[in-house]
């Protein structure tokens, strides 16, 4: 007997930690009645149905969520015909609200598990397991005994939350999981009732024994693996549990491991914040839920978030430039029409978080949002991910205006590429809304959105959008694209954009002989003649201080152009940079220290002899 848990995921990198738990938890007795099934919404239909035909599953269990179940449900229409004999169950979010009408739209399914799972599957599979080779189980089983479930006779007892600390750990092999981010709670459920949200359905939280935590936590660090995503919902809703666990992994860093955590940033004291600041660059990121500024839309939607200290919060934690910032923001509230969507909008700009995710609301079943939807004008899409298309306060033009400045947000700011030019691009429009408002227009207008420009001409097409602002200033934005250009990459092609260097190349190549013959700047490559050194890295010629951070500081054009040098060996753990080291004429020939190390009032260094 087989009973086949399957999992579609949105993306390979992705692992579905539900079937991964029913597994576990079923307990060494039943497992290995189990077999387990993934793939990702990539896949062709077909694909997947092939696939499970060749297992011959006795049973199959889908997890279902918005990305995944308008496959699942093309899938069911189709196993009956090739599996007849196989029963079939649902569980996950996705059908744990109006499971009845699910059962009504498709005849073939058996029945499906709702809430926590791991104990109601254990008992499903006991009786599966006992009955094994004497037919279809459901005719010897009394599935109406097992609490947790939605029959066709109707719905069992609800099962009470179980005791997170009796979950098994997940993780014993990696051998499943390479290339793919790993999935670990510490806790179930939400103290916060925000309307928009499932977890506000489950109010008490549970926390993970502490001991038991930091033995799973050692596991990933003694394993080095890349990331670790916690999927707690609130993960600093208990201060003295966040506190204990972030203690923790700054004492045993590998140096190697990320980890992931969505926090509530008004809850942070003094002590969080001053623990964070210790933090090694790059071993932490976190993810804050802001969605409006908006305080009638907070108040409606039972947010309490105090956005002064928000904003303190990000101040405090991106000055430290060690933690990867992720702030996030929702259109389609209620009481948030357009133009309060970019005050929102603006408001958590202004804090620079290192990406700004505009995402739409999505209205849930269950949720309180979607009981409200007539009274708050809502219209949302019929089929997953059930999408606002327009409320009382938006209409759908301006939702598709919005759906557009998402994109050149993605394209421009997410992408960490065009760090110097956009601030100083900024400086051209009143705010930062319009700003991206305005690139989506020329976007439109240029019909980029049906044949988006590739990668490299992207810096490009915002060239042509600048200079369309401020003429005048070519130079200086050809200058900041170029610096931007080469910071992310070292380009084996010179971008049309970039300012020409033969005059410079005497220069350039005399800097990289002097390296090799005594290294300063480049002591990492020692072993490498000038030449390939020069081909590893790269230097460029500019005459405004386009590396300044401060947007007015690129301003002002120099009579005798700087030099940059770009390591590509030495990348900033946030954002990926090279480390660029900006040198003046006379550092370029003389290996100077950087102009970044010269004091200041010293004055211009003389033209090289050529």
């Amino acid at each position: 007997m087989q009973f086949l848990l399957t999992a579609i995921n949105a993306k390979y990198i992705h692992s579905n930690p539900a079937i991964y738990s029913l597994k576990a938890y079923a307990g060494e007795k039943l497992q290995p009645y189990i077999a387990l099934a993934e793939y990702t919404i990539n896949n062709r239909m077909e694909e997947i149905l092939g696939d499970l035909y060749r297992r011959h599953p006795d049973v199959i269990g889908f997890s279902c969520y918005i990305w995944n179940c308008e496959m699942i449900w093309e899938l069911l229409r189709e196993l009956p015909k090739i599996l007849p004999d196989t029963d079939i169950w649902l569980g996950g979010p996705e059908v744990s609200f109006e499971g009845e009408k699910i059962l009504m739209d498709f005849p073939m399914v058996t029945g499906i598990m709702v809430g926590e799972g791991e104990e109601t599957f254990r008992e499903l599979l006991s009786c599966y397991a006992a009955h094994e080779g004497k037919g279809e189980a459901n005719r010897f089983c009394n599935f109406t005994e097992i609490p947790g479930l939605i029959l066709r006779e109707g719905r069992t007892p609800d099962r009470e939350l179980m005791n997170i600390n009796e979950l098994p750990f997940l993780y014993d092999s990696l051998e499943d999981f390479e290339h793919r981010i790993i999935y670990y709670e510490s806790s179930r459920g939400c103290p916060f009732r925000c309307s928009y949200c499932l977890s506000s359905i489950d109010k008490k939280v549970r926390l993970r024994e502490m001991g038991l935590v930091k033995k799973e936590l050692q596991f990933f660090l003694d394993q080095k693996v890349p990331q670790v995503k916690f999927i707690d919902r609130t993960f600093n809703c208990n201060r003295e549990h966040a506190l204990e666990i972030w203690r923790y992994l700054k004492e045993h860093d590998n140096g190697v491991t990320n980890f992931h955590f969505e926090v509530a940033a008004d809850l942070m004291g003094e002590e969080e914040l001053a623990l964070l600041e210790k933090m090694r660059p790059g071993s932490m990121q976190l993810e804050i839920g802001v969605q409006s500024t908006n305080l009638h839309t907070l108040k409606e939607i039972n947010r309490n978030g105090n956005i002064d200290a928000i904003e303190e919060t990000v101040r405090r934690i991106r000055g430290s430039r060690n933690i990867h910032l992720h702030l996030d923001l929702i259109a389609g509230l209620p009481f948030e029409g357009y133009e309060s969507f970019g005050r929102s909008f603006n408001d958590v700009y202004r804090m620079r978080p290192h990406q700004l995710q505009l995402g739409f609301l999505k209205v849930l079943k269950g949720t309180r949002i979607r009981e409200k939807a007539k009274e708050y004008g809502i219209v949302c899409q019929s089929k997953t991910p059930y999408e606002v298309l327009y409320t009382k306060w938006l209409s759908y033009e301006e939702v598709l205006k919005l759906k557009g400045i998402e994109e050149m947000v993605e394209l421009y700011y997410n992408s960490n590429q065009f760090t110097h030019t956009l601030p100083v691009l900024e400086r051209e429009f009143e705010t930062p809304f319009e700003m991206y408002e305005r690139i989506a227009g020329f976007y439109e207008e240029k019909g980029y959105f049906v044949n988006t420009p590739a990668r490299s001409y992207r810096y490009q097409a915002l060239l042509e959008f600048a200079l369309e602002q401020a003429p005048r200033r070519e130079q200086l934005y050809r200058e900041l694209l170029t610096y931007d250009y080469y910071l992310r990459e070292n380009a084996k092609s010179r971008p049309a954009f970039g300012m020409d260097l033969s005059p410079y190349r005497e220069e350039i190549w005399s800097f990289y002989q002097r390296e090799e013959e005594e290294p300063k700047l480049l002591a990492g490559y020692n072993q490498y003649h000038a030449r390939q050194t020069m081909k590893m890295t790269h230097m460029d010629v500019f005459f405004y201080p386009v590396w300044e951070e401060k947007a007015e500081l690129a301003e002002e054009k120099r009579s005798q152009p700087g030099f940059v040098l770009f390591d590509y060996q030495k990348r900033d753990a946030l954002t990926g940079e090279a480390s660029a080291f900006p040198l003046n004429r006379q550092d370029s020939s003389t290996g100077a220290r950087p102009v970044s190390e010269r004091g200041q009032g010293e004055e211009e260094p003389p033209k090289v002899r050529r």
